[in-house]
């Protein structure tokens, strides 16, 4: 029964994350700031209440972000094929592993405690333009992150000159 409620938990976020996967892909060659302006406008935090609280159950009862390394916790929720977009799942507070965007990052940020921002940013959409790096961090409490990669495209590692 377990396995069963899991399944359809994972269903339930996937549904609720079809309109935001339909949205995406117009937005991966505009200046970040435009996309972040347009992801606010199209998807309000206000309105992702179904999605946040399928991300935090799913985190809770550990069929969301059921790995862990050095602290982060993280799932894969959703695999690219071929241009799509890959959705990726993070609970976190304080750094994770520093990475490359090579087509670019989309991430959703929800607060679970305390007053965390991720990389300065306060909880929403944060937007990396392809080819940028950083090392992802959560200040001032702890965040859930659903991470959506063009392509699925991501290389961990130092920054490449």
């Amino acid at each position: 029964m377990a396995c069963y409620a899991q399944a359809m938990s994972k269903d339930a976020l996937l549904s609720a994350l079809a309109p935001l996967l339909q949205a995406l892909p117009a937005l991966v060659d505009q200046d970040p700031a435009q996309a972040k302006a347009e992801l606010d406008r199209l998807f309000p935090l206000s309105s992702l209440a179904a999605v946040r609280a399928l991300v935090r159950s799913g985190v809770d009862q550990r069929w969301l972000c059921d790995r862990e390394h050095e602290g982060v916790r993280f799932s894969r929720v959703l695999k690219a094929a071929g241009p799509a977009f890959s959705v990726d799942a993070v609970h976190m507070n304080g750094a994770g592993a520093g990475h490359t965007h090579p087509g670019g990052e989309f991430d959703l940020c929800f607060a679970v405690d305390g007053a965390p921002r991720f990389d300065g940013n306060v909880e929403g959409w944060t937007v990396y333009a392809p080819g940028t790096w950083h090392v992802p961090t959560v200040s001032g409490g702890t965040m859930d992150i659903l991470y959506f990669l063009p392509g699925g495209q991501i290389t961990f590692g130092p920054r490449s000159v």
